[in-house]
């Protein structure tokens, strides 16, 4: 694993009414906890702060939704970048609010349209860079912004196949921590199949299920868990039995030893070493 100085922020995303199918309904709501987590490991309220709701169907309502958010901490620097296409991604003004940025957030909503529209352009090829070689700089990301901090990118499948060889659609995310596969919304959509099946398929690699109101801060090759819910960690470095690479499509797959954690707040996992830190039973809730 590469040597790393910027932060990643990865949430598992909260819609506060799932029920309703126009996404100005299921706008998804970043716990103040969460998002006050993100202010800090940014420097605090006088960040410069880039939201790019890009993923969403909706971007003008979601930039909105975060500069309220935002606001409501105390932060005085927010600009929302609405990149649309590649030719969005190589203007001048996206251009010098990537490099003057203290802190990048991607919306939810379509992962794909992240990586269609920003993946190999000068702004992706600036957050790498800077998130490599910059302490303090810190891309934080919900449910489909999250994802796409992937390389082996989730990009759809559905729950009620799952183990069902073909039931996780894979696609290329932007490959900022190319060790880890993430999916979001883990707990209540049920997506343990999902994250099985892409972990059968990339076993090298440890697949992370964040629940809602749940999220990771990764530096120095290690996350933290911070938020309400839990972080299910899958590592199959050790699997014994896999046939997903021999069976066809649609057949139901079998995995053995493939090794599983429950982490919840203030819980940490080396992701190099792969070696969980538990905070003691009587530890106080952070």
């Amino acid at each position: 694993m590469q040597k790393v100085k910027g932060t990643l922020i990865p949430i598992g995303g909260n819609e506060d009414k799932g029920i309703e199918e126009d996404e100005i309904y299921t706008l998804e709501f970043i716990e103040e906890g969460i998002l006050a987590h993100v202010v800090k490991e940014a420097g605090g309220i006088d960040a410069k702060i880039v939201v790019i709701p890009t993923a969403s169907s909706i971007p003008v309502e979601v930039g909105k939704s975060y500069l309220t958010a935002f606001s409501t901490l105390g932060c005085k620097n927010v600009d929302v970048l609405d990149i649309r296409s590649k030719e969005d991604s190589e203007t001048e003004h996206a251009i010098s609010l990537i490099k003057n940025a203290n802190c990048i957030m991607f919306s939810g909503g379509n992962q794909s349209k992240i990586t269609d529209k920003i993946g190999g352009t000068t702004i992706h090829k600036i957050l790498a860079k800077r998130y490599k070689n910059e302490k303090g700089f810190v891309i934080a990301g919900t449910s489909a912004g999250a994802m796409v901090m992937a390389n082996e990118m989730i990009a759809g499948g559905s729950a009620s196949e799952s183990f069902i060889k073909g039931a996780v659609k894979m696609y290329k995310g932007l490959s900022l921590i190319p060790e880890l596969i993430i999916d979001t919304h883990f707990i209540r959509r049920g997506r343990f199949g999902r994250v099985s099946e892409a972990v059968a398929q990339f076993p090298k690699l440890v697949g992370l299920g964040l629940a809602e109101d749940t999220g990771i801060i990764i530096k120095n090759n290690t996350f933290e868990v911070i938020g309400s819910g839990m972080v299910i960690v899958f590592d199959g470095r050790k699997i014994k039995h896999n046939n997903h690479k021999i069976l066809e499509e649609g057949t139901a797959m079998s995995l053995t030893n493939l090794r599983t954690h429950i982490l919840s707040n203030g819980d940490r996992f080396n992701i190099k070493k792969k070696k969980v830190e538990v905070l003691p039973i009587d530890a106080p809730f952070i």
